[in-house]
């Protein structure tokens, strides 16, 4: 176990903006705060809202209406709202000439656009997109790397009222076809491509293959990103094919924008499942804005001028959550597109360095993979800029969270590790920049989110693993699965009736300290004690020869299941014994009922573009299974690879 706990500085408690929302009503601390803001949700939202001052072109006349049951609830009933006048237009009085977004390629070029700049592009693009045809209610899809193009078009189809489908920059064509279908995406917003580890990344054919197979298309807008003319079309399609410079051209008379009812469609966000087809997470203009805003602003502690940056994709929530978030609250988003580790692993801090980022947001896997640079190194980069490192995704191991919080940073920054989910809209968890946060830990609940941890009966429980529910809605809950009803009730509502039911274990421990274990789905019954992936993981990866780990569990006869191990080798690394080794660490540091069966060498793991490794697949080609939908994978291959070695047996007998 680690000892290492994060205090808070003067500084922090003096200035940060969570506490300035506590004092302005008589609280004294984020005890206080949360246990005020989980007794009365409606309050909490409110004040925020009041705190941030959030735009409303009508107030709301009351801000919470269950009527309808707790899984349909009104939020800020009578309110209008427009997303772009509450991250952008509010801002040009006091920040037009701030720059609003920075973009660095990976071959280090950038660009940048103040928020006048920003504004200016999205009205243009808006008038242009009316345009062609679309308008309040259609959707539109956004198949673009992390570039200024992403945002811009974003914010220009919501602000007409279009449904925003963001897509995956790595999807393949049945991944597209499969969501322009069920979301009936009347217009596409795509690149010809990108660069990605110095190669170029093709995105145009795959869209052409699913413009093929999806007839609700009628427009598609072509960013030319790498350089040569678009050139993309759809043979035999009668999609109309437009530049999207066509779109800013001075010739259009900008869009002006209007208010819509607080709880017009946003956006879709579709989520991944190992069955079925994807799930459309329906958002609202005002509920994802003011719950990305409050996560911003209370736990990154982000004010006007400040620099966010968050390493991932638009099709993960956490690409519109860093765009909405961070410019609700006046700071500019530092957008990277290419791999963080190219053309070496201090390619990230040399990112923070030249941008002065002030908060950065990365995975447990990515700081895994850089852990192999020397500090001499890191130590040369100037990181002070840095008040806060973000985290989400996936559990954290001791070995990994210490080294960049204690190793790279010095014990002065806190990881504000959250976690929460599409359909969420932001966190359930998360610490606070106010309060001591141990080695991985998530904290506590996020205000205004009455999480709670269960037993299989639905009752409280502590220092034991159980699943992770919430029992009031948020304005970010999503409204829904896309068009289908049933479909939302049964994925979150019928575990325990009329209690969020979110598919996570976690664990409160006995310092009231809450941890994610992994998807219910994720976690181990091992002779039936339940044990998280993170467990084992993180003592695999504390042997000097591993660079990354994952656990599953495989059916045992005896036992229920049990656990086999894969582990990738560091560069370089001498791989004789290993395996045993890892056998040993695994049944000192946790028990030996709990040492890995069977331990394999693999040269890579299945993972998501935001570099979470996918468990599900990793059991699936263990037991040969269906991997599920591997549409959100970057390395797919890598199943068939695993399958590969499992069938050839241990390299290491048991």
């Amino acid at each position: 176990m680690s000892d290492y706990v994060w205090q808070p500085t003067p500084d922090y408690l003096e200035n940060a903006n969570v506490l300035r929302l506590a004092r302005a009503h008589g609280l004294d601390s984020i005890d206080e705060l949360r246990r005020r803001s989980v007794e009365d949700v409606a309050w909490y939202w409110d004040a925020a809202i009041a705190d941030l001052g959030i735009p409303f072109a009508t107030d709301y006349e009351q801000v919470l209406d269950t009527s309808a049951g707790i899984e349909f609830p009104e939020w800020f009933v009578g309110g209008r709202f427009n997303i772009v006048d509450a991250c952008l237009t509010r801002w040009l009085d006091t920040e037009a000439d701030r720059p609003a977004i920075i973009h660095e390629a990976e071959d280090q070029s950038v660009r940048t656009l103040t928020f006048g700049e920003l504004a200016d592009q999205v009205a243009r693009v808006a008038a242009g997109l009316k345009g062609l045809g679309v308008g309040e209610g259609d959707a539109v899809a956004i198949y673009l790397p992390m570039i200024p193009e992403a945002v811009i078009a974003l914010y220009a189809a919501a602000g007409i009222g279009a449904v925003v489908v963001p897509l995956f920059s790595g999807f393949a064509a049945p991944a597209i076809a499969a969501r322009l279908n069920d979301a009936e995406v009347k217009a596409v917003v795509a690149a010809d491509g990108t660069v990605r580890r110095g190669r170029t990344v093709g995105m145009a054919d795959e869209l052409a293959k699913a413009l093929a197979s999806t007839p609700s298309v009628e427009s598609l807008i072509v960013v030319d990103n790498l350089g040569g003319g678009t050139g993309v079309g759809v043979p035999g399609s009668q999609v109309r094919v437009t530049d999207w410079r066509t779109l800013l051209d001075p010739g259009w008379v900008p869009h002006e924008f209007t208010p819509f009812p607080a709880m017009q469609t946003l956006m879709l966000g579709y989520t991944s499942g190992t069955t079925g087809k994807p799930k459309g997470a329906v958002h609202t203009h005002a509920g994802f804005t003011v719950k990305v805003a409050t996560e911003v602003a209370y736990s990154f502690d982000i004010s006007p001028g400040d620099r966010f940056c968050w390493i991932t994709d638009m099709g993960w929530v956490m690409g519109p959550l860093s765009a909405f978030g961070a410019h609700a609250n006046g700071a500019a988003l530092v957008l990277y597109e290419g791999s963080p580790d190219v053309p070496d692993t201090c390619r990230l801090w040399d990112l923070v360095q030249r941008h002065r980022v002030t908060m950065l947001g990365v995975s447990p896997t990515l700081i895994r993979a850089l852990k192999s640079t020397p500090l001499e190194q890191i130590a040369q980069r100037d990181l002070s800029s840095v008040r806060i490192l973000g985290s989400t995704g996936e559990p954290w191991d001791p070995d990994s969270y210490d080294w960049l919080a204690r190793e790279v940073f010095g014990g002065r920054v806190p990881v504000i590790n959250f976690s929460g989910g599409t359909e969420v809209g932001g966190s359930f968890l998360a610490p606070y920049p106010v309060e001591p946060i141990p080695s991985c830990s998530l904290g506590g609940p996020s205000l205004g989110m009455a999480v709670d941890v269960v037993d299989d009966a639905g009752q409280p429980l502590r220092g034991e693993i159980g699943e992770l529910i919430c029992r009031q809605p948020w304005p970010a809950m999503t409204r829904g699965v896309w068009r289908d009803r049933e479909r939302y009730l049964e994925s979150y509502w019928t575990t325990f009736p009329g209690v969020w039911c979110h598919g996570d274990y976690a664990l409160i421990d006995e310092a009231g300290q809450w941890f994610i274990m992994g998807r219910s789905d994720d976690v181990m019954n091992v002779a039936g004690k339940r044990l998280a992936p993170a467990e084992i993981e993180s003592v695999l990866t504390t042997h000097p020869a591993v660079a990354e780990a994952a656990a599953v569990g495989i059916p045992d006869p005896q036992k229920g299941e049990t656990v086999w191990a894969f582990w990738v080798p560091r560069p370089g690394a001498d791989t004789t014994g290993v395996s045993a080794d890892l056998r040993r660490l695994v049944a000192e540091g946790v028990g030996k009922p709990f040492a890995p069966a069977q331990v394999w060498i693999v040269e890579e793991l299945p993972k998501t573009r935001s570099a979470k490794i996918l468990r599900r697949a990793v059991r699936a080609a263990a037991t040969g299974g269906d991997p599920g939908d591997l549409s959100g994978a970057e390395n797919p291959g890598a199943v068939d690879v695993i399958r590969a070695v499992v069938a050839a047996g241990p390299a290491e007998a048991n």
